[in-house]
């Protein structure tokens, strides 16, 4: 009798133990998976998938630059759930000089990103976590970009709409035709204009838009405005007859297009021809540290680019030991650096001296800013004809405005004429460079 009780009693009781030792395991099983900090995800079949840390890989903002700490998380390249490939752009960080990419230093796919579009990351902070060597659901990573060729395929689908071809009995609109002439003698041109409102006519638009300024034009804005309150400058100008070097160009362009797969503009005989003046006055070649002056040997000479995001100058490094064409080649790759957005910080560390080229967009004159620490900066303008007296004739000569402002501390009135003459010289007769005279 007490068998029989006890066989109904864990009978009735065996649902129950069997609910508590479910629960009882699942209670362990969490607590395991939290102690060995595991994150679960459901598949988008739903079906519970769990994602071990000790796969993940955590990826920090990189250095960017001895004199960069931190920055503007610009755009995300990659999403949660993406599969990347090693060196694969992640991120964009915008610094005050260039943008840095972010690149994974392994394959596998982004689990989690630490940092909001906007926010602002200091160099060695976590970044996003990847699961290395993961593939992505059902190649989610890949088959993304196939999804906008689905929705393209889609309006192929409308051949049933040939059926529709049947509704040609709309070739009625032959009444519209007839409509159509009864529609000008409606309204005179005098009664339209009449039936304007007369709030519509002339009514302004005063909308106004704010946007933050970048970090890159806030530096620019920082550099310029403190140049303009140290140094002393002071700008002087002189003209060039553009004739022999406009006709150098005209004669070996194509064959040096064919030679060195470059075309041969001006900015390479001005480099070259500052880089002669240069080291004919070396003052216009110095900078100010402190209470000393430093004079450089070499010439590392910034030229001006523009870009979307604003004002660049990468170095040419020792232009003195360059040729025209060296000059145009290294011009060529820095301005295909620059339109890419690809300009490093190391491609615009240093120079000793900088030319500004506002002709490009049509300026005539113009007093450049230096700078700084430089002690000079060479303004180029557009070339226009323009009478001039050669030989006691009258001539329509192509010619160029140029301007040198230099820093008055340590550059006298003397050393900037002379550089400019010497600059003059050079280009007015390009056999000069050559013979260096």
């Amino acid at each position: 009798m007490q068998s029989r009780v006890a066989v109904q009693l864990s009978q009735c009781l065996a649902p129950a133990f069997r609910q508590a030792t479910v629960a009882n395991s699942m209670t362990k099983l969490s607590s395991a998976l939290a102690s060995r900090h595991t994150k679960s995800v459901f598949s988008t079949h739903g079906s519970l998938r769990f994602y071990s840390d000790a796969k993940y890989k955590t990826i920090k903002v990189p250095h960017m630059a001895d004199s960069i700490t931190e920055g503007t998380l610009k755009a995300w390249a990659k999403q949660v759930g993406e599969q990347v490939e090693q060196d694969e752009e992640v991120a964009s960080i915008e610094t005050d000089k260039v943008d840095i990419p972010v690149n994974s230093p392994v394959a596998g796919v982004i689990r989690e990103l630490l940092a909001k579009e906007e926010d602002t990351v200091t160099v060695g902070q976590d970044l996003f976590k990847i699961e290395e060597g993961a593939a992505a659901e059902g190649g989610a990573g890949k088959a993304a970009p196939k999804e906008p060729s689905k929705a393209t395929e889609a309006p192929q689908a409308p051949a049933p709409s040939k059926p529709a071809e049947p509704s040609q009995p709309s070739k009625a609109p032959e009444p519209s035709k007839a409509t159509a002439p009864s529609q000008p003698p409606k309204m005179s041109e005098e009664s339209k204009q009449a039936a304007i409102p007369p709030a519509s006519l002339g009514v302004a638009n005063r909308s106004e838009r704010r946007v933050k300024m970048s970090r890159m034009r806030q530096r620019i804005a920082e550099r310029l405005k403190q140049s303009q309150t140290t140094a002393a400058s002071l700008t002087t100008f002189n003209e060039i007859d553009m004739s022999n070097l406009m006709e150098l160009r005209k004669t070996y362009k194509d064959e040096v297009l064919k030679a060195h797969g470059v075309k041969l503009g001006y900015m390479g005989a001005f480099v070259k021809a500052s880089s002669h003046a240069l080291q004919a006055v070396p003052e216009v070649n110095a900078s100010i540290d402190g209470d000393h002056v430093v004079y450089h040997d070499f010439c590392d000479i910034s030229v001006a680019v523009a870009t979307p995001k604003g004002l660049v100058t990468p170095v040419l490094r020792n232009t003195e030991r360059m040729g025209i064409v060296d000059v145009e080649q290294q011009i060529a790759n820095l301005g295909r650096k620059a339109r890419d957005n690809k300009i490093t910080v190391e491609d615009m560390a240093g120079g000793t001296f900088t030319i500004s080229n506002g002709g490009v967009f049509g300026s005539l004159y113009g007093t450049p800013i230096i700078n700084m620490p430089q002690a000079a900066i060479l303004g180029m303008h557009a070339i226009k004809e323009r009478p001039v007296v050669v030989a006691g004739k009258i001539e329509a000569r192509p010619m160029m405005y140029i301007a040198l402002t230099y820093d008055h501390r340590i550059i006298d009135g003397r050393e900037a004429v002379t550089f400019l003459v010497k600059l003059k010289e050079a280009i007015e007769d390009p056999r000069r460079l050559l013979l260096n005279l």
